[in-house]
């Protein structure tokens, strides 16, 4: 699975970093079919509360999987889209196996 993390007008420290390659990475026990994830990461402005906001998308073959949050942290926001990424997933495996 090829992982790519991209940061809008920011740097992202080695500690966010493996973070995100920790969780992203855990998406490969629940499908073989994904190939590539890409990683959002965004500061919205005003810098108030609620202000990280994350883009998850995950390629497979036939479709795309979204999810998108936006928190006070970027660990949050990866921790609530990875939720619903995987609810995504099963739901599309559900499909595929009734058919």
């Amino acid at each position: 699975m090829d992982i790519r993390i991209q940061a809008i007008r920011f740097e992202v420290g080695e500690k966010l970093n493996d973070f995100i390659i920790k969780k992203v990475s855990k998406l490969s026990k629940f499908s073989e079919e994904i190939g590539k994830v890409e990683v959002s990461l965004k500061v919205v402005k005003p810098e108030t509360a609620l202000n990280k906001e994350v883009l998850l998308k995950a390629a497979m073959p036939g479709k795309e999987l979204v999810a998108q949050e936006t928190c006070d942290t970027f660990e949050e926001a990866i921790d609530k889209t990875m939720d619903s990424l995987l609810r995504q997933l099963s739901k599309f495996k559900e499909k595929q196996k009734n058919r």
